[in-house]
């Protein structure tokens, strides 16, 4: 009897465990703020003019989802783990336009990164609130994981 306990118990457990991914939005209902003080909010029509101008996009996303699914020549700088004042140095100068975006609205990564960086004296950093969601519905390049292409 106590054993089909622990195998139930076992099993809420691991079906629990594998939906708290790490996820890269803050809470249910979280919306990112419209605003990064600091940092010129982009759409995603003038994120595409800035990418074509040559700019450098950084993805603070999560290396899952940059993987599966990213802006072709982005810099990937995870904020949970690569993203520091000094790796974002080695991709752009203080004084240079770079975009910063992570998975959308419902994303809380691109305006902490967005902040951080205006923080460190960064300052043309552009706030890509769309993120890849906005990129990708607007049409434009997306590069993905074979597994995503697999999929399609």
């Amino acid at each position: 009897m106590h054993r089909r306990y622990l195998i139930a118990f076992t099993f809420l457990l691991c079906t629990l465990i594998s939906t708290l991914q790490p996820g890269y939005a803050a809470k249910k209902g979280y919306v990112a703020p419209e605003q990064v003080p600091g940092a010129t909010l982009v759409s995603a029509a003038e994120a595409k003019a800035l990418y074509d101008a040559g700019v450098v996009f950084i993805d603070v996303r999560s290396p899952r989802l940059h993987t599966r699914r990213h802006i072709p020549g982005a810099v990937h700088l995870d904020l949970k783990d690569t993203f520091d004042e000094e790796s974002l140095a080695k991709v752009a100068k203080k004084d240079q336009q770079l975009v910063i975006y992570c998975s959308g609205i419902k994303c809380s990564r691109s305006s902490t990164a967005s902040a951080e960086a205006v923080s460190w004296g960064f300052n043309k950093v552009h706030y890509f609130r769309g993120g890849i969601v906005e990129w990708r519905d607007a049409g434009y390049p997306v590069e993905t994981s074979e597994l995503e292409a697999d999929e399609k």
